[in-house]
């Protein structure tokens, strides 16, 4: 079984499964937002760098710019607004990247 791994950074939950880098929403995140409305999400096969905006999030309180937080590729997205309003943040996954340094994730 291959390793799994969960990592925090600027309000984003990181997690290996072994095969991609899927980062979502913290709780935390969820909470200060309030209820999301819309999402505008890179596509898929985009290359993205850490620390440059991929995603806004427009919700009842707040509309935020998140940076990504590791250099990858898209691998795939959540179309589902609703998963970005679910109690367990698990579900609340915004994207996921492939082609990332496995340092770089160490180092966060």
């Amino acid at each position: 079984m291959e390793k799994q791994c969960l990592k925090h950074k600027d309000d984003l939950w990181i997690l290996y499964n072994g095969k991609e880098y899927c980062v979502g929403l913290t709780k935390k995140a969820q909470d200060d937002l309030g209820a999301v409305t819309f999402a505008s999400l890179p596509k898929v096969a985009t290359k993205v760098q850490a620390g440059s905006p991929v995603v806004e999030v427009e919700a009842e309180k707040a509309v935020c710019e998140f940076a990504s937080p590791l250099t990858g590729v898209i691998s795939s997205i959540n179309e589902n607004i609703d998963d970005l309003n679910a109690d367990d943040e698990m579900k609340a996954w915004l994207f996921s990247l492939k082609d990332v340094d496995a340092v770089a994730f160490d180092s966060l």
